[in-house]
């Protein structure tokens, strides 16, 4: 391997260098640190990465476990090997083992390391599968807690980026450490009924191969496949099929690579021919390619002594693009002119959703459901292909096509018939939006809308157009509490102050969050007294809402000073309770990231100027 990389003069002068660095380094197995970026960057090679990427794969660890800055990477290695160490670097430290707020926060992180380098998540990916690969010399505790996190997280990221050899290594070394029992007793089981069916599949395999070679089709590779364990796992326990491992048709597969997306439909009819196919098990994923770029023909035929065989055919590029996903994309840009891949408008249509969802778990929400959930395939009346995730409505199709579409729906027709808007579209359904003007969303659309491009543009029509009934009842209440004073207060600096200090990009924004609910009056006023003293010259401190006369407990946790009554927050700030005087009651006190529910108040506890007691949901 080194021979060959000595030809890079990059490759070579980065392993180098990580061979220096990582002198008198050792993994927890006794090995030579080195070991580790030697196996990162030759599967990198592998996947087919470019120089750049290899160099990065050697020195991935470099600026994390040394004294070496990523600005000397660049001086040494350039700029690009020096942002994609960087990017790997950054992406050492997200951490999915925590509450779903902070695993929202990171996976913004790593989305946005990988919008601006797609190769960064390649280069982590391969790093994690090699570190799976010598996870025995580790605790229990922590094989366990990196096992998780590689099948909740990496292996499906892997999977929604085509990359299914890497998807399926991690998968099948996570359920290793997940569930051994079953992991060892369906490697045994395979075993057996790998030998079984090994005999039917050399026979398909000659056979195929010499009927394409008869018919002047050219045959790349004919080959075989055993399905994986983990999706072995998946299929036994599944509640549809609770089948045994004989019962499985698709546990031996003949995968035909030939040289065109003509001759596989060419090699289809010849299989056919040969072997008599099950009905209803032909997929064609060449006309109807998976979100993850995945294309290829499935179908499932008898073969000798009357066992069922599955067989696969796609072309060569096609092959390469099912084994490597996003990694095969360098292999094939230059033949696609520089068109974007379906993977790289996937990570930049998840950044769009993280300006519009300043929510973190419910930005963690949509990008579990779009990682995960299956899809299903619609049609519009002109024969285009729409994805959408399963259990999709009418509603999700509108959006899909653009937001007019959907903020303007009235009526759906699903082949042929008028059906309601919160009908479940299935595979194939051929869609027909009727819209109209005067027809505008439902709330209630948000009960059954499934896909986040409907859910937001719901939310966002609604907050454009009862913003300026919202800024009318936000101002009303603010002079119903104040008088017409306030009225002059709004229009004047001061309440651009005001709404600067509660974040607002204006008084129009504080007025329309006020009206709608977001905001309450007390934090208007809270924030319009602080600047008023701030103006005044005079430092704002907090209130203690308890009396001071009363005995109190010295116990400090998470920035609350606890009493015997109410007690104020000093550090813990709450979303959308900014400049609102509330307190944690001694009956629950709910921690952070637990959920909570508010009390409004206006006794003399709280000076008559009225606030919120914060408890815990189940107090």
């Amino acid at each position: 391997i080194l021979q060959e990389w000595e030809a890079s003069a990059l490759i070579y002068r980065a392993f180098r260098f990580a061979l220096e660095l990582h002198e008198g380094q050792y993994r927890k197995s006794g090995a030579p640190y080195i070991i580790h970026p030697i196996a990162v960057a030759s599967l990198i090679k592998e996947l087919g990465g470019d120089p750049q990427m290899v160099a990065a794969g050697f020195l991935h660890d470099v600026v994390e476990d040394t004294d070496v800055t990523s600005k000397e990477i660049g001086e040494r290695f350039g700029a690009e090997v020096r942002k994609l160490v960087e990017g790997v670097t950054n992406l050492s430290k997200v951490d999915f083992c925590n509450r779903e707020d902070f695993q929202a926060e990171n996976f913004r992180k790593m989305f946005n390391s990988m919008a601006q380098d797609i190769r960064v998540i390649v280069i982590k990916l391969t790093d994690r599968l090699h570190n799976m690969r010598t996870l025995q010399h580790l605790s229990r505790e922590k094989q366990k807690r990196i096992a998780t996190e590689t099948l909740d997280i990496y292996a499906p990221l892997a999977s929604r980026l085509g990359m299914w050899r890497v998807k399926c290594y991690l998968e099948d070394l996570s359920f290793k450490y997940l569930e051994p029992k079953m992991y060892k007793k369906l490697k045994g089981e395979l075993g057996r009924e790998g030998i079984g069916r090994r005999d039917l599949v050399r026979q398909a395999k000659q056979q195929i191969r010499e009927k394409l070679e008869a018919n002047d089709i050219e045959v790349v590779d004919v080959l075989s496949r055993y399905k994986h364990l983990y999706s072995l796992y998946g299929s036994i326990e599944a509640e549809e099929y609770k089948k045994q491992i004989e019962q499985i048709n698709d546990v031996a597969t003949v995968r035909v690579v030939v040289g065109s997306r003509m001759e596989c439909y060419r090699a289809l009819a010849v299989v056919h021919e040969l072997f008599t196919p099950i009905p209803g098990r032909l997929k064609d994923i060449i006309a109807l390619p998976k979100p993850n770029g995945y294309q290829s023909i499935h179908t499932e035929v008898i073969g000798r002594d009357g066992k069922p065989l599955g067989v696969q055919i796609r072309s060569r590029e096609m092959h390469e693009i099912a084994e490597f996903g996003i990694a095969a994309e360098w292999k094939f840009r230059d033949r696609k002119g520089g068109v974007e891949s379906d993977q790289v408008r996937w990570i930049r249509q998840v950044l769009d959703w993280q300006k519009e969802l300043k929510d973190s778990p419910e930005f963690y929400q949509c990008l579990k459901e779009n990682l995960f959930e299956d899809e299903v395939f619609a049609f519009t009346p002109r024969g285009d292909v729409i994805t959408l995730k399963k259990a999709s409505t009418p509603v999700d199709f509108a959006y899909r096509i653009h937001t007019e579409v959907g903020n303007h729906i009235c009526e759906c027709i699903i082949n042929g018939k008028t059906c309601p808007l919160d009908t479940h579209l299935q595979d194939g359904d051929i869609i027909q939006v009727i819209t109209n003007d005067e027809a505008t969303p439902s709330l209630q659309w948000l009960n059954f809308a499934k896909t986040p491009a409907a859910r937001n543009g719901i939310r966002r029509w609604f907050q454009r157009s009862r913003r300026e009934e919202n800024i009318y009842r936000g101002k009303q209440l603010l002079i119903e509490e104040l008088g017409v004073n306030m009225r002059r207060m709004l229009e004047s600096r001061m309440g651009r102050l005001v709404s600067d200090r509660l974040d607002f990009e204006d008084v129009g924004s504080m007025l329309a969050a006020l009206g709608s609910g977001e905001m309450i009056v007390p934090a208007v006023i809270e924030a319009y007294q602080t600047v008023s003293l701030e103006r005044s010259g005079i430092r704002s401190t907090c209130d203690t809402t308890s009396d001071t006369s009363s005995d109190t407990s010295s116990s400090h946790t998470d920035g609350v000073q606890r009493r015997n009554g109410p007690t104020t927050i000093t550090h813990c700030h709450l979303a959308g309770l900014e400049g609102v005087r509330h307190a944690f009651p001694w009956c629950c006190r709910p921690l952070p990231g637990e959920p909570i529910v508010g009390l409004i108040s206006r006794s003399e506890e709280w000076g008559g100027g009225g606030g919120g007691e914060v408890h815990h949901q189940s107090c």
